[in-house]
């Protein structure tokens, strides 16, 4: 395996925790190097269904599970979920480690992000409101709280009164309607109070993972969201608000990019979204019902209903060439079963009336051309051999490979870890 990052090659929501959970079992270590609890992943296995929105999903192998210094972390946030986690008994402390140089999000980024989109009024973007985007403002801006200055309390809470002062200031001119004030010293002693709970775990990460590296050790690169909520490749404005590519795993866990032997993408057999931006292949119809019902597309973090497509090609092809994925793990090919036609973009006609084969600057106003596909119409959930897959799923598939250029190596029939085939396991 050597180090393997994991992406996700359409709006999130792809599958990406399963595949790491997965494959955590031939990792010594899982890093999550990028955004903060604006995003969940769902692992299922057994009888226990387990959702994450910060810890990488290692943690549910007892795995060196690291932060790195390119997220984004709401403390209160983290805390309840290690609590969870140890009531279900996975034992956090001894595997999780923590950046020094991760940024927090801090009280008034949640409010700042609530209240901006209250504003937008029509204009939303749909953000989840969690205070992700205005902690990378305030990272960008040197103005920001990081892991490694919550250890040295004074400095801490001279930080805090100097901000405070500043957030103050900034609420009242921009924001009639907020009243409340923030207070430096009942957050300074609720964040000491955190911090008890984690010292041993604030480390210099970037060289626990470059030891591991020349240790030879199997480390997983955990993305969060998806390709095109890309900060620079995404459908901006509608896009989170850090970089999501494969590239960043390095810039955001501090490894050279030489130190890269794969990337592997995560493809849903159909196309998800959540909020707003746009989306080629939506379907407003009683397809789009059933894809969201047989799915299960709510989201994990906010319990928002996801918006529901047929498989984009050209936007997968896209994912591919942008984060230099070597193969793909196919996901939810089981909630296709009950269709008996299935539908593949292919192509992007304009307003002009002009055909686009290529992923254009902005993917408002475009309307899919699509090639048809038969269903199987018969039951796959479960399935765990290939040779258990009907002939027409494996046309779809193969379609699916030759339209995006690259290979599959993961086909997952079902939400739980068993349900799962892996080809070739030997590049795991």
């Amino acid at each position: 395996m050597g180090c393997l990052i994991i992406v996700g090659t359409q709006w999130g929501d792809e599958g990406k925790g399963k595949v790491v959970d997965l494959l955590t079992e031939s990792a010594d270590a899982v890093v999550r190097y990028q955004g903060g609890n604006n995003a969940g992943h769902t692992v299922m296995f057994g009888n226990k269904t387990y959702i994450l929105h910060m810890i990488p999903s290692g943690i549910l192998r007892e795995t060196t599970s690291i932060l790195a210094n390119g997220v984004v972390i709401d403390l209160s946030e983290l805390v309840k979920e290690i609590n969870d986690l140890k009531k279900m008994g996975i034992d956090v402390d001894k595997y999780i480690r923590i950046s020094d140089r991760a940024h927090l999000v801090m009280p008034w980024h949640k409010e700042i992000d609530q209240l901006r989109e209250k504003k937008r009024g029509k204009s939303k973007i749909g953000t989840t409101g969690r205070g992700i985007g205005p902690a990378y403002e305030d990272k960008a801006g040197r103005e920001g709280i990081r892991f490694g200055d919550l250890l040295d309390h004074e400095k801490l809470r001279t930080r805090l009164i100097e901000l405070v002062k500043e957030k103050n200031i900034f609420f009242k001119n921009n924001f009639d309607t907020f009243q409340k004030l923030f207070s430096a010293e009942d957050i300074f002693y609720e964040y000491v109070e955190y911090i008890k709970k984690l010292e041993s775990c604030i480390i210099d990460t970037p060289s626990l993972i470059n030891k591991l590296i020349e240790e030879g050790k199997n480390i997983l690169f955990e993305g969060a969201q998806g390709t095109f909520l890309d900060m620079d490749h995404g459908t901006y404005p509608f896009v989170t608000s850090s970089n999501t590519l494969s590239g960043n795993a390095c810039i955001g866990s501090g490894i050279g990019p030489t130190s890269i032997k794969s990337v592997l993408g995560i493809v849903k057999a159909y196309t998800t979204r959540v909020g707003n931006g746009p989306f080629p292949t939506e379907l407003l119809d009683n397809d789009g019902k059933i894809l969201q019902s047989e799915g299960n597309e709510y989201g994990a973090t906010t319990g928002r209903p996801r918006r529901c497509g047929w498989f984009d090609a050209l936007l997968v092809r896209q994912a591919v060439r942008l984060n230099g994925i070597n193969s793909i793990a196919l996901t939810k090919l089981d909630v296709l079963d009950g269709f008996e036609t299935l539908k593949i973009a292919i192509a992007y006609r304009l307003p002009n009336g002009e055909e686009y084969d290529n992923l254009p600057r902005s993917l408002e106003n475009v309307k899919p051309v699509y090639l048809e596909m038969p269903g199987w119409k018969c039951p796959t959930a479960g399935a765990v051999k290939y040779d258990q897959l009907p002939d027409e799923m494996l046309a779809y598939i193969d379609k699916i490979c030759e339209l995006v250029g690259a290979k599959v190596s993961i086909i997952s029939t079902g939400p739980k870890r068993e349900e799962t085939i892996v080809l070739n396991p030997d590049q795991f």
